[in-house]
């Protein structure tokens, strides 16, 4: 069996962030240690103080100052001070569903042209109905193993992959590059991008499931999916290629069939607006270079990002 540990990049954790340590506790392939790369010591204390967490000795956690972090850079750096085969990434609120989900993210590493393989994400109780079907329509079923042969059929799906929850193999990782030492949003796709031209597969491992979702403001959807624009424009080699406005119209079209299937016909507006949100912030992304800095720090959900260039 492969050595494993796993890296969760935290700021300002939540309960779901002890929930997760509890989880990883009763895994059946428990991580050897699990690196936590916090930003702002002082949110994670309070959150741990007069609570179980010091009683997890294989936990260590390494303090940043929020102007320190990078979604690349940090993962990076929690990569370098594991000395495990196979890491796994995830974030502060992906609470394991059940005490498999190790043994399986490695059952999905298993063959051999395989670089990185992902879980299932799953809704939480409290989410919109909506919200739940995106889940299902980005984290099906079936399982799947993407490589370049894939392009022409599954575009920038190819590319998918999510840190929230993803098992990478360590010497192909180091092969590789890393991720991308500085980036606003997108490392794990951007990696798995460079994997897939690399000739390697991405596997979709659904057996391995995580509870993570969202009930985003119209508001915070636009921010987060400006950002996404951004991190296509700065990869114009991967994603000028695959463009990935076609997925966003075919899952908009479904979620409407499905409320209407459901008679939730009430919440389409709803879903309509949300997407116009989305989309805005992702064309405005994708343009940022012909915006007034003034405009990017208002549509950014991470303006220490733009403080750094």
């Amino acid at each position: 069996m492969r050595s494993v540990d796993v890296i969760i990049p935290t700021y300002k954790p939540g309960e779901k962030f002890i929930k997760i340590m509890e989880c990883l506790a009763r895994q059946t392939c428990p991580p050897n240690r699990i690196i936590v790369m916090n930003t702002e010591q002082k949110y994670f204390d309070r959150l741990t103080y007069g609570t179980s967490f010091s009683h997890y000795k294989n936990v260590f956690v390494r303090h940043l100052a929020k102007r320190e972090f990078d979604h690349g850079r940090t993962r990076n750096s929690g990569v370098a001070r594991s000395e495990a085969e196979v890491f796994i990434m995830m974030t502060q609120d992906a609470v394991p569903a059940d005490e498999f989900l190790i043994e399986e993210l490695l059952r999905g590493l298993e063959p051999e042209n395989v670089a990185v393989a992902y879980g299932r994400q799953l809704a939480d109780e409290t989410c919109c109905e909506a919200e739940k079907f995106t889940r299902n329509f980005n984290y099906p079923e079936q399982k799947a193993v993407k490589t370049k042969e894939d392009l022409e059929k599954l575009g920038i799906k190819t590319f998918f992959c999510s840190n929230v929850c993803a098992a990478y193999k360590r010497d192909i990782f180091d092969s590789l590059g890393g991720f991308v030492k500085h980036t606003i949003f997108n490392e794990d796709m951007i990696y798995a991008a460079g994997a897939v031209f690399a000739g390697y597969g991405i596997a979709y491992q659904p057996d391995a499931r995580v509870y993570h979702s969202h009930n985003y403001s119209n508001a915070e959807q636009f921010r987060r999916n400006f950002d996404l624009g951004v991190s296509q424009a700065d990869h114009p080699e991967i994603f000028g290629q695959v463009p990935s406005e076609a997925e966003g119209i075919r899952l908009v079209r479904m979620t409407v069939d499905h409320l209407k299937e459901r008679k939730m016909a009430a919440q389409i507006p709803g879903v309509i607006v949300k997407s116009g949100f989305k989309y805005l912030g992702y064309r405005m992304g994708k343009n940022y270079r012909k915006l007034p800095r003034k405009l990017i720090l208002k549509c950014t959900s991470n303006r220490d990002y733009w403080e750094r260039i």
